[in-house]
């Protein structure tokens, strides 16, 4: 749990994203549809489509509503404020936008977020903070909303989750950083903006394996079976090229980091600490590979199997598989 040296709100603030709109370069703004924003997975999606313009800026239209004792004039806060910010770790973009009250009280709250695309690459995080004066020190964050929204301008389809980049290539005949791994049946690459995973067709009846939709029962068994060991460390090396990535604030308190490697721990964590928060599982994390925790680093290696394997699909296809080898036996021995 973290500590603040001040009084901090508690209560809920919520805030959505009620509309975007996007503009063309000389053109009038246009509403983005519905079906580009979930409010269910907390996504804007303004991915290339040919029913929307080749945008140059977009306005996003924001509420907010915080709880009314953030307002109380004998309270310990003063001038409080509601901002929205948001941020891209891959063009290191920041954005901030203070709400206008709408209300008598004060308490329901709208803002208009601008954003040139220029500024964007990929998906970018959207945050809603309440700020004030206590002690006489202004600008302390005293609130934060439990939800994000996310910018994508990728994606087409508003979804929270992203699929991994899967490619067949010829190692022994591709680039010179994939030659060295001319043995080797797969790769996982974690260093672009997505996940992204490459099959050796050079490797013997492997590419012949994974491309084909048919094949015999046999084949169809082997092909589950390598697909979800293949997920399996996927999802290993992921989580630790996400953990490899936390930010840490002043006082050594790890932050989830923006972009897949955030969805990452977000989604694994509740399997590999299922007894602990996020926020709580991702100190432990830290801990653990910081070798500040008595568990360690090792210990730890335990629970990320566990977890990868599960997110994988191993536990259930292994059962299926021998089931599948058990009825092929039986056949074969008929």
């Amino acid at each position: 749990m973290k500590v603040y040296p001040y009084r901090r709100l508690t209560g809920n603030v919520s805030w959505r994203v009620d509309s975007v709109q996007l503009k063309a370069e000389g053109e009038p703004w246009e509403d983005v549809e519905s079906k580009y924003l979930s409010t269910v997975e907390r996504v804007v999606a303004l991915g290339p489509d040919e029913d929307r313009p080749d945008w140059s800026e977009a306005r996003l239209r924001l509420s907010a509503g915080i709880p009314a004792k953030a307002l109380d004039p004998n309270g310990p806060w003063q001038n409080v404020k509601v901002v929205a910010v948001l941020t891209e770790r891959a063009t290191n973009t920041r954005a901030t936008v203070e709400f206008s009250s709408v209300s008598v009280d004060g308490r329901e709250r709208t803002a208009e977020l601008y954003l040139n695309r220029c500024d964007l690459l990929d998906r970018a995080t959207l945050a809603v903070h309440v700020v004030a004066t206590v002690d006489g020190v202004p600008g302390r964050v005293i609130a934060t909303a439990d939800t994000e929204w996310f910018v994508d301008v990728i994606e087409v389809v508003p979804s929270l989750a992203r699929e991994f980049d899967v490619k067949m290539i010829k190692f022994g005949s591709g680039a010179s950083r994939l030659q060295r791994f001319k043995d080797a049946p797969w790769l996982v690459d974690t260093t672009g903006r997505l996940p992204a995973v490459r099959i050796n067709t050079d490797f013997d009846g492997l590419g012949d394996l994974m491309g084909a939709d048919g094949g015999s029962s046999a084949e169809k068994t082997v092909r589950e079976l390598l697909l979800v060991q293949m997920g399996s460390e996927v999802w290993t090396a992921v989580f630790h090229s996400a953990v490899g990535d936390l930010e840490v604030e002043e006082d050594g308190v790890p932050v989830f980091p923006h972009g897949w490697q955030g969805e990452v721990l977000r989604e694994m964590l509740p399997d590999v600490y299922p007894d602990r928060e996020p926020e709580q599982a991702l100190r432990e994390v830290h801990a653990a590979r910081t070798g500040s925790s008595a568990a360690g680093w090792g210990e730890l290696q335990s629970r990320i199997h566990f977890a990868a394997s599960r997110r994988a699909g191993v536990p259930r296809t292994l059962s299926t598989t021998i089931h599948d080898l058990e009825r092929l036996t039986q056949g074969d021995d008929a």
